[in-house]
This record gives structure tokens, sequence and C-alpha cells, in this order.
């Protein structure tokens, strides 16, 4: 069983400044929680029990947002303000646990992954890249079908979504023989980044989102410095590929690049939208503003 996921926070955030400049970009607020928090709630819903976080020293304030705040909570119980108490102590269950390691250096997503080796260890797993958010469909959680995927076929697994054929230059596109249908898996020969338009291989992009196994931290640690000198996970997974099966799962729901300002501003309106508390006066704002 999957019970582990890695989350690499250590990045910059260079398309997200000047905001990620004093702010992690992970930690700015779609509607009214951190992009962060929708990402291992995802994970959460997966049944995913420890989150792991790869980050950087200017970071703290992840690690923070996931710890207890006793002053806050003991003051918002004297102010009987007990839904805000009740909302910041459930961000998450008490089985589930967040720890956090370091990445010293810059060196790629590879590396990063890499630095949770010690607390993964002979277990298989999952990433999240959490500047992408991913929004069910319906009641369909992705991450968990991917899981019962792997542990049924016990090949890894790589989310990808369809993409229109003009755009594949701007994406990792993966090669297979045939599409799958929404939420189910195919073998995967290959990834190509970002091919010219009119030679990629199909319009299947990698979304964000992998289940590994442990042992592809053992081709980590032998993965040459690859594009930008740095490891590449996709240079791992094609090690992999010479000994084992990996499959693209076409996902179900809807991606949110929040890494990107306008991908930011197109999550805040959907999750807004669908806010149990806020949607309703959000969605007669947004007409509002359209006459």
């Amino acid at each position: 069983m999957i019970k582990k996921a890695i989350l690499p926070v250590a990045g910059l955030g260079t398309r997200f400044l000047p905001a990620s400049k004093s702010i992690p970009k992970e930690m700015v607020t779609v509607v009214d929680r951190p992009a962060i928090e929708y990402v291992v709630k995802e994970a959460v819903a997966a049944g995913i029990e420890q989150i792991i976080l790869v980050t950087h020293s200017s970071k703290a304030s992840i690690e923070n947002y996931f710890d207890r705040s006793f002053e806050l909570e003991t003051t918002l119980e004297q102010k009987k303000k007990f839904d805000l108490l009740k909302e910041i102590t459930e961000i998450l269950p008490p089985h589930v646990s967040v720890i956090s390691v370091r990445q010293p250096q810059p060196l790629g997503l590879g590396h990063a992954v890499l630095c949770a080796k010690n607390v993964v260890g002979n277990e298989d797993f999952a990433v999240l890249l959490p500047d992408v958010l991913v929004k069910d469909s319906d009641t369909t959680n992705d991450l968990s079908l991917m899981i019962q995927r792997f542990n049924e076929s016990q090949a890894s697994q790589i989310m990808v979504e369809a993409v229109p054929d003009h755009l594949v230059d701007q994406y990792g596109i993966v090669d297979v023989a045939t599409t799958p249908d929404e939420g189910q898996s195919t073998v995967m020969q290959g990834i190509v980044e970002k091919p010219a338009v009119g030679t990629a291989p199909s319009n299947l992009s990698v979304v964000g989102r992998y289940i590994l196994p442990a042992k592809i931290m053992q081709l980590l640690e032998q993965t040459p410095r690859g594009a930008g000198n740095e490891i590449q996970l996709t240079d791992a997974i094609a090690m992999l590929q010479q000994t084992d099966t990996v499959e693209a799962y076409r996902m179900k729901g809807q991606t949110f690049d929040c890494g990107s300002k306008l991908g930011y501003l197109k999550a805040v309106l959907h999750y807004g939208i669908d806010h149990p508390k806020l949607g309703e006066s959000f969605k007669a704002l947004i007409q509002e503003l359209k006459l």
C-alpha cells in the first residue's frame, strides 16, 4: 500500500515573482487557504498517511502551517470562536503526519525526491508537485485510482491529461501506443520534453503526480545530471523502463497550474465558485463584473 507522499517545495518560485520574493509560492492563498493545503488534502483523500516535504530554509512557513499553534488556539477558544478553532485544528486528520527534509542544493526534481530516500526506506511512494492543483471530477480522486492501479499491476503510474495539439510544445508529452480512456492506464514507452507541434507522439502531457517503486531511489543515485545540469526524475523513470513497466494514467479531473499567475487566477475562480460558504456570493460578484 502507498502510504507516503513526497512533496518537493524547495523551489524559489520565480514564475510567481514578486510575490514569491518573501512568500513561498505554495503558501499563496487560493480563496481562503494556501495552495499547499489542497495538494496535501488530495493526498490524504487517496489514503496517504505521511507527507514528506522536501524543503528549503526559506520555506519554514509551510512547516508551521501544518503544525499546531497553541497561542492562536487558546485565543480562539477564549473568544468562543469555535468555528475558526475547528478549521485550524482539523487541517490534517490525527493519523496523518507531516515531516520535512532539506534539499541543500537546487539540483532538480530527481534530486529533491532523492533527498527523501531515508524517510521512504523500502516503501513504494507517491510524488505530488505542489505547483499543480488537481480538482476531483465529481467524487473521483485521481490519485486514489492511480494507487489502486499500482496495487493491481505493480506498474509505476504517471498522471497525464490531454492538451490541445497546438500546445504540446509547452509540456512533457508521453509516448504511448494507444490513448487510454479517462480513469484508465496504458503502457508508456517514454516521455518527450516539449516536442515541436506536429512531431509529438501523443497529446497527453505529464501532470505532476507519480506513483513510484522504492527502487527508483537507487536509480536516482545513478542518474547523471541532465537538462539544466540537474538530476531529472524523467531520466530515472527512463532507466526504470528498461526493466519495469511504467504506465500513463489519464486523469478524470481538472488541473490548475498555480506556479503561473494566470493558472493561479483560474484556480481562484474555480475553487471560489465551489466554496461551500462563499460560492454563491462569488458567482453573483462575477455576474456583476460581467455587466
